[in-house]
């Protein structure tokens, strides 16, 4: 199967470039036809996740994917699943 990968960690402190790259991972999984992406914002203090989450939960976003899995034994790392 598939996936995206996208690594959070080299631009953990650029909130605009969060943005642009978590917008251009799902744009690129919607084109692809990609049933899986792999967002790892790392553990940290957990504000890079609830960010990502915040981005992922935007109705324009959210229209996009089927649903969010939280990696239950890596807590720094999802992954949004589409339905093509």
């Amino acid at each position: 199967m598939a996936k995206i990968k996208l690594d959070l960690h080299d631009i953990f402190n650029k909130g605009q470039k969060i943005e642009v790259e978590l917008q251009r991972v799902i744009e690129e999984a919607v084109e692809k036809r990609i049933k899986l992406v792999e967002i790892i914002p790392g553990k940290g203090s957990g504000q890079l996740k609830k960010k990502v989450l915040r981005f992922l939960e935007r109705p324009d976003i959210k229209a996009k994917y089927h649903r969010i899995d939280k990696d239950s034994k890596n807590f720094g790392r999802l992954f949004v699943h589409f339905r093509f």
